[in-house]
């Protein structure tokens, strides 16, 4: 995994995202002609990262926040208090190296809404507000490696990989110190990430949570390369 991990390959939708929001017109004219393939529009190549993990778009401020692992060698479980948050310029520029004042250990995933921000991190997930740089880290008891957050009606929902695990933080907004958050597994199933396969959701005996529709199209794209890493191997392994 190289340093600098291809910056246009994990922030296409997060650049595309900020992008949608600053133009009265989400989609290029040139995107206008109907459904098709979609064309690189831009590709950087940025330097200057120690293992980035993910990106995030704050798109009120036009921003991006970048989790990274920090150190000389990309071990995503270690406690070591290396890892940091970045704050770039839409361009690239580094506003500022490090973001929060925290001490972080394997930043992971990361979600954005308004002026809070989510970030996974080992054991735990944070919550940020970029405005006031106010945090509070939330342990997560029995999470083994939490990895990627969202937020849905109010709840913060925390992956685990390996444990195949999905927990819920309710409610997501834990910032204030007196807010005592309720935690609870939503579900644990051993290969849950390979459970659907190569089948359709009914095949699977899987429910679908909303009725699917076809993606808009997107002002960017990307080929993530150097994509491979030692903790994805079992689920591309059939």
């Amino acid at each position: 995994m190289k340093r600098n991990l291809l910056l246009a390959g994990l922030a296409a939708l997060a650049l595309a995202g900020c992008a949608m929001h600053q133009h009265d017109d989400p989609v290029p004219h040139a995107l206008h002609h109907g459904p098709g393939p979609l064309r690189p529009v831009s590709e950087t190549t940025l330097t200057g990262f120690a293992f980035p993990e993910s990106v995030g778009c704050d798109a009120r401020e036009g921003v991006l926040y970048v989790s990274n692992f920090g150190g000389t060698e990309p071990r995503g479980a270690d406690k070591d208090g290396k890892g940091y948050i970045m704050k770039l310029a839409l361009d690239g520029r580094v506003l500022e190296q490090r973001a929060f004042d925290v001490t972080m250990n394997k930043p992971k995933g990361i979600w954005m809404a308004h002026t809070r921000l989510w970030v996974t991190d080992i054991d735990g997930v944070w919550i940020f507000d970029t405005v006031s740089k106010k945090s509070r880290k939330l342990a997560i008891p029995g999470i083994t490696f939490a990895n990627d957050p969202a937020v849905m009606g109010g709840a913060l929902y925390v992956s685990d990989n390996r444990a195949d695990a999905l927990w819920r933080v309710e409610p997501a907004d834990f910032l204030d110190a007196g807010v005592q958050p309720k935690i609870t597994q939503v579900w644990s199933k051993k290969e849950i990430n390979s459970l659907k396969a190569n089948r359709l959701p009914h095949e699977a005996g899987l429910r679908l949570m909303r009725k699917p529709s076809a993606p808009k199209p997107l002002p960017v794209s990307a080929t993530v390369r150097e994509a491979r890493h030692p903790d994805r191997r079992h689920f591309l392994q059939g």
